[in-house]
């Protein structure tokens, strides 16, 4: 039996009980690239009792957030945590008016970090030099660099992780995804023509599929290359 981790109160924390689940599938930012996010869902093909994690940044950047905010909810079968451009559009920092009502209850109701067994998802990280207590809601959401300075800057909070539970994430655009025991990295950035991702849990494997296509561009030093991470230490 795994402990619960323990957030601030001011984080949603939601737990999954995955014996209820045959498999559990992790999924990337999708970054409202709809076709894309059918095209990874036929490939998956998921049974009913299989569950389907999305690792935040459903909406903008791409063409229908609409639409994957509608696919996604409606699905019984699919939960997702909040990424940063939820978080943006709930601030009224950025507007999709083409969401609907139903929408913006959805993306309201995401939690911050979603756990299961000794695994996590969040949108952005961990920072494995405080407690998970210590964590806000902003830096779960926008984690990435361990520098002062944030945003793509190594080290990076993934690299060096050794510790468990393990933690699905988004948020940091790869030029493949990254995995090891403590960590696993999950954008590889479809919106701006890389491929969308998927984590088999049961399987221990990766899926992805390309893009229908390119709708943003982005400049190299903005894609990282992951280097190894540490193994994890023991429990």
């Amino acid at each position: 039996m795994h402990a619960k981790p323990t957030f601030d109160d001011a984080v949603v924390h939601r737990r999954i009980d995955a014996s209820e689940w045959r498999d559990i599938y992790v999924i990337g930012d999708v970054h409202g690239c709809r076709a894309t996010l059918d095209r990874l869902l036929e490939r998956l093909d998921p049974a009913e009792a299989d569950l389907l994690v999305f690792v935040g940044d459903l909406v903008r950047k791409g063409p229908d957030s609409q639409g994957v905010v509608e696919r996604v909810r409606q699905m019984d079968n699919a939960v997702s945590v909040l990424g940063n451009n939820e978080a943006k559009v709930l601030r009224g920092d950025k507007t999709l008016p083409e969401l609907t009502d139903a929408d913006h209850d959805y993306i309201e109701s995401m939690p911050v970090v979603l756990s299961w067994e000794d695994s996590m998802a969040v949108h952005g990280g961990i920072d494995h030099r405080k407690s998970l207590a210590n964590h806000s809601r902003e830096d779960l959401l926008n984690m990435r660099s361990l520098t002062d300075s944030g945003g793509y800057t190594r080290p990076y909070w993934f690299e060096q992780r050794r510790e468990r539970p393990r933690v699905f994430f988004g948020h940091t655009v790869l030029a493949h995804p990254f995995e090891t025991d403590c960590a696993v990295g999950l954008d590889t950035g479809c919106v701006y023509g890389g491929q969308l991702t998927a984590y088999d849990c049961t399987r221990a494997e990766f899926i992805a599929v390309d893009p229908v296509e390119t709708h943003v561009s982005r400049s190299e030093d903005s894609i990282v290359e992951p280097t190894p991470g540490f193994e994890c230490l023991a429990d």
